[in-house]
């Protein structure tokens, strides 16, 4: 049998990557100079847009878009759902002569008004208070797909409040950036203006033949299995991880890449994972706000890909008892605009301090708001997952290494802190070249683990959004460099302070730090003995959302107002207990 390839021989990948994005090089190419540099500005520095370039974008926007053969445009947002939603409207205007021409205003572009009661609002919405808006997210770039022109959007209440997913986290990156620019004027980097979260999520899933998809009731209904017994070869002999892949499985994964290429979604890993069946997709680091667009476009297109194959993608956490479950590795760090990643330790690690302070910000912020990042990541699947085959217990904790790990006991103790290195490993021939070794080790058990110049939150679920866990990653850390700045401004030592708030911190939170084997009984004990939470079901979790702490948190920082993590709460309880009526009157009395 003959597959699909995914992009014709002969075809240059550099004309196939983005060839359906309204992207810089195409907005540079059909925009006037002055409306690409005024659109330039507020996609780089946050500042409103004038209505007039929205204008002149929206009619650049339609003509390019026609061109790739669209006929619709949608404004393309993400509800609380966790999925996508889209309405579509052609392009055509009725003209006196009885034909149609194609139009498309600023004002299409920039709002829509969908149906804000017939989407989940956990009570911001009733039936009766149906009008709601979505608004152009200018920062992530539009695309054509299906013949449709796909506008990112965010998705708001008529009162105002955020309905979606998209909203807190552009809030969150606005106070993750404004926090972070403070701690760096006070170092001295006064050229900086804006610090921006970046995002690699690896996504799991794993395939199975369709005809036998279509024979369990159990995966259609649940995307999991519910009975049956165990396949004769499991994940036992570890030979399906970076194995031969398949042709048919090959030919999946080509087509896959070049759907989402052309949508500019940089795929660039693909590779066997553990268990049978079950594969994984990596793509380079974007922007948190156009990493988790790229994640949900990947999500989509992976299932719509694999029917042309006759296959089905599951992307369930736990659809096999015994196996592997599917996770979301989702690798975050803070970059400034002048291209400093603000985790890379350096060469000379104990001797950064600006390295030093913004880890030291990263393990106080997990410490202190454990339970909203277990929320982040829960949902009733992921619970069968985490604690499982090779997921991270649902005990948040961080690996640091033996050399960060050494440096920090060292500051600890009030010591000078000192790094041995050994940077070259010897593979005892001479055919074999020298390697360098990277800082850390991976320890595959821990949630969220530094490997090199990023952390890995490792607990989110496969069929989970990264916009909350990324909204939470950032608002916790922009909290402490808040208090971080506050410390710091107006010290006449300001080298001396800031050695002293990283001791005072590495003090403190040292007890998250754990670099051994998560999955072990001892190590379920001794973080009882630590004092760090063990929130093993999603219902327990949710608890966390209407803790004063965490209401006080989003608040300050704007990211959600005190009734939009109500609903949220609200909203989460509905979905993870089956008891709705019950637990509903139990919430609303409480």
């Amino acid at each position: 049998m003959q597959y699909d390839c995914g992009i014709a021989a002969g075809t240059a990948l550099s004309q196939v990557f983005g060839s359906n994005v309204f992207n810089d090089s195409v907005m540079r190419q059909t925009l006037p100079k002055a409306t690409y540099q005024a659109l330039k500005k507020t996609i780089e520095t946050g500042s409103s847009l004038d209505p007039q370039v929205a204008e002149v974008v929206a009619s650049a926007m339609k003509d390019w878009a026609i061109s790739k053969g669209a006929t619709h445009f949608t404004h393309w947002f993400q509800p609380m759902t966790g999925i996508t939603a889209e309405k579509h409207d052609s392009f055509i205007s009725p003209s006196s002569d009885g034909k149609v021409i194609m139009e498309f205003s600023g004002k299409e572009l920039i709002k829509g008004e969908p149906d804000a009661s017939s989407f989940p609002s956990g009570g911001l919405r009733a039936t009766f208070e149906a009008r709601g808006y979505t608004a152009w997210d200018c920062t992530s770039p539009a695309f054509v797909k299906d013949r449709s022109l796909f506008i990112p959007t965010a998705f708001c209440a008529y009162t105002g409040e955020a309905l979606d997913k998209k909203t807190p986290l552009l809030r969150s990156m606005d106070a993750l950036s404004k926090q972070a620019v403070r701690v760096l004027h006070l170092l001295g980097q006064n050229n900086i203006k804006r610090v921006t979260t970046t995002v690699g999520p690896e996504q799991e899933y794993f395939l199975i033949d369709k005809k036998y998809y279509d024979q369990r009731l159990d995966l259609i209904m649940t995307g999991r299995t519910l009975f049956g017994a165990k396949p004769p070869k499991g994940q036992d002999l570890e030979d399906h991880y970076f194995g031969q892949i398949k042709d048919r499985i090959a030919a999946y994964m080509s087509d896959l890449d070049a759907e989402l290429w052309k949508m500019g979604v940089s795929a660039k890993t693909k590779h066997n994972e553990v268990a049978p069946a079950q594969h994984e997709l990596a793509p380079i680091f974007n922007t948190t706000n156009i990493a988790t667009d790229h994640n949900q476009l990947t999500m989509e297109t992976m299932k719509k890909v694999a029917l042309r194959h006759g296959l089905v993608c599951l992307l369930h956490e736990k659809p096999f008892a015994g196996v592997n479950g599917s996770g979301k590795h989702n690798n975050w760090s803070m970059s400034t605009d002048d291209g400093q990643n603000l985790l890379e330790p350096g060469k000379t690690p104990h001797e950064n301090q600006q390295f030093l302070l913004f880890l030291t910000a990263v393990i106080r912020a997990v410490d202190e708001y454990a339970d909203l990042l277990r929320i982040s990541a829960a949902s009733p699947g992921n619970d069968h997952r985490l604690g499982a085959n090779e997921a991270p217990p649902a005990i948040i904790s961080i690996f640091l290494g033996d050399q960060l790990t050494g440096i920090l006991e060292q500051i600890a103790a009030g010591k000078t802190a000192s790094c041995e290195t050994d940077d070259i490993l010897c593979l005892g021939t001479s055919s074999l070249p020298d390697l360098f070794k990277d800082s850390t080790d991976r320890n595959r058990t821990s949630p969220f683990a530094f490997t090199g110049n990023k952390f890995e939150f490792r607990m989110v679920g496969s069929s989970q959004s990264i916009a909350q866990c990324n909204f939470t990653l950032n608002t916790i850390v922009a909290e402490v460099l808040s208090d971080f700045a506050d410390k710091l401004e107006g010290s006449t030592n300001i080298v001396e302070d800031i050695d002293k708030l990283i001791q005072e911190a590495i003090n403190k939170h040292q007890r998250v730090i754990f670099n051994g084997n998560g999955y072990s009984d001892e190590w379920v004990e001794e973080a009882k003995l630590r004092g760090l939470p063990n929130i093993r079901t999603t219902v327990d979790a949710i608890k966390a959302i209407r803790e004063e702490k965490n209401l006080s948190l989003m608040e300050k920082h704007a990211v959600l107002s005190r009734k939009e993590m109500d609903a949220r709460c609200f909203y989460r309880l509905i979905m993870s207990v089956d008891n709705r009526t019950i637990m509903t009157q139990n919430y609303r009395t409480s």
